[in-house]
């Protein structure tokens, strides 16, 4: 099983593809809940992708929010600007893709 899957299930996330609206030129990938806690990968985003990318858009959408799932639980330290948070939750998504 891919790592990102692995460790969403080990944190007992639910994934899930959702509509996630149009943003414009902008293009919202996906959204972590942490009610859920639930990570909902963007629909219309995913309808666009053959296969291959999907597998991978897939990966790294859900390494992305893990990234700021271990934030909302206290696991690591939530950095101060968002920028910075972003940043890091894409390294954190590649990391997790390239142990695949």
């Amino acid at each position: 099983m891919n790592p990102a899957l692995k460790l969403a299930r080990e944190y007992g996330i639910e994934i899930a593809f959702a509509d996630l609206g149009d943003w414009g030129i902008d293009e919202l990938r996906s959204e972590y809940d942490p009610s859920g806690p639930t990570i909902r990968i963007n629909s219309r985003v995913a309808e666009q992708m053959t296969p291959a990318e999907l597998g991978e858009f897939v990966v790294l959408s859900v390494g992305h929010e893990l990234y700021h799932h271990r934030e909302a639980i206290g696991e690591i330290p939530r950095l101060n600007e968002r920028k910075d948070r972003e940043i890091a939750a894409n390294d954190f998504a590649r990391r997790l893709l390239e142990i695949h």
